[in-house]
């Protein structure tokens, strides 16, 4: 890479294998659910690696964890980049962690070059994107860029009757600073890209141009519990049936859509989940998601008046709730631009690109200049412990995230 401030590709993939020990799992990934435990001890070890560069770190009501190198001017606001340390159940290394320690490698740079940027820096680690233990992704980045009210993601509940709020005092990750957004300059981002464009076409960057519309929905359906071996099939009222309906419109409605459509049933409850009852009650998410936004909305009109019917022909009840909605979100082209340039100056192939995943980026972009950074990853597998990437693709991107950050932070104002 044509640089004279590289990075150091080494430190990086060492930070990033030292954190998936937190968590680790027998088949290679890591489970670092949300406010658990184990997120604690990530936490820590990232706050003890930022606290030895001299960065200041502080935490909010939501556990948003900020780490702060001053620059020359004290009164701009700071340039902010980061992600998530959380997983998935069974996640992979890299979902998250490249973009926090990614940072941490542009922090830890900064300092072998003795830099000092005219902006400040900040690096974040958002709380609980995933949003796999209490089924509300982006619930940190969401309350601070004002889309969730604090209290009502805090009342959020997981399997076991545990709260947010809860989980947050728990394992003392509520800080004492308001969670809402600040000023700040701009927010980058950097990423696996948790599909197979980039590795397909032999690209090693991907430069995000904006994330895709979603629309999600958790629902149940209501049969009723009977005795397998006695109830005959005119009178069963099988609500796992009905489900499985409902999973097939999920599929079609998105196969409908070609290769730009998105849709999944990710989480299933089966009530009692007994071997010789008839399911009564199936809880269960559904999500679907569309570069176009008026196709997400063409199909929130119509996919539940579809689950309805087909539920109601099963002898079921349905009840729906769509629990949100996230519009198309273009993300900003002056800061586009420098992510650009920075892989054209370092001779990095590249393309645009737009995220088929939500990002924390996707709501600090309401509030604050954003774009991202994709590095392709192993046959486009994440949200699984075979999730794999190169180690020479994190440091280029990573080298990206530097020269973006540096140029944001040093431009003339």
């Amino acid at each position: 890479m044509q640089t004279n401030r590289p990075i150091d590709g080494k430190r990086l993939w060492d930070s990033l294998m030292n954190m998936a020990e937190i968590g680790a799992t027998p088949k290679g990934g890591v489970r670092r659910l949300a406010l658990s435990e184990v997120d604690r001890e990530g936490r820590a070890r990232f706050r003890q690696w930022c606290e030895a560069l001299g960065l200041g770190v502080r935490v909010d009501a939501m556990g948003n964890m900020f780490a702060r190198r001053a620059g020359r001017d004290p009164g701009r606001p700071p340039v902010m980049f980061g992600s998530h340390l959380d997983s998935q159940p069974s996640g992979g290394k890299f979902d998250g962690a490249l973009g926090v320690l990614g940072g941490l490698e542009v922090m830890r740079t900064l300092a072998d070059l003795n830099l000092v940027t005219e902006a400040p820096l900040e690096l974040v680690n958002w709380t609980d994107e995933e949003g796999s233990r209490f089924a509300h992704s982006l619930v940190g980045s969401g309350v601070w860029s004002g889309v969730y009210e604090e209290g009502a993601v805090k009342a959020l509940c997981d399997v076991d009757g545990v709260s947010v709020g809860d989980a947050l005092r728990s394992i003392g990750a509520a800080g004492t600073e308001p969670a809402r957004v600040f000023p700040a300059d701009a927010y980058f981002e950097l990423h696996i890209e948790q599909g197979p464009i980039l590795e397909r076409e032999r690209k090693e960057i991907g430069v995000v141009t904006g994330a895709q519309a979603q629309v999600w929905y958790e629902g149940a359906v209501h049969g009723r519990d009977s005795h397998a071996g006695t109830t005959p099939p005119s009178t069963r009222r099988d609500a796992l049936v009905a489900m499985a309906e409902v999973i097939r419109l999920v599929d079609r409605t998105m196969r409908a859509r070609g290769e730009d459509g998105r849709g999944t049933v990710g989480f299933l409850q089966v009530i009692p989940n007994s071997t010789n009852v008839v399911p009564g009650e199936v809880r269960f998410t559904a999500e679907f998601r569309h570069p176009d936004e008026a196709e997400i909305g063409r199909i929130a009109d119509i996919f539940p008046l579809e689950a309805e019917a087909l539920v109601q022909t099963s002898g079921c009840r349905l009840e729906l709730r769509e629990k949100f909605r996230i519009p198309a979100q273009p993300f900003d082209p002056a800061c586009v631009a420098l992510v650009q340039e920075a892989a054209d100056r370092l001779g990095l192939s590249s393309r645009r690109i737009v995220s088929g995943a939500g990002h924390d980026a996707v709501y600090v972009a309401r509030r604050v200049p954003t774009a991202m950074i994709f590095t392709p990853c192993k046959d486009g597998l994440s949200h699984n412990e075979a999730e794999s990437i190169l180690p020479e693709e994190a440091r280029a991107g990573c080298q990206v995230l530097f020269e973006a950050v540096v140029a944001r932070a040093n431009r003339p104002l």
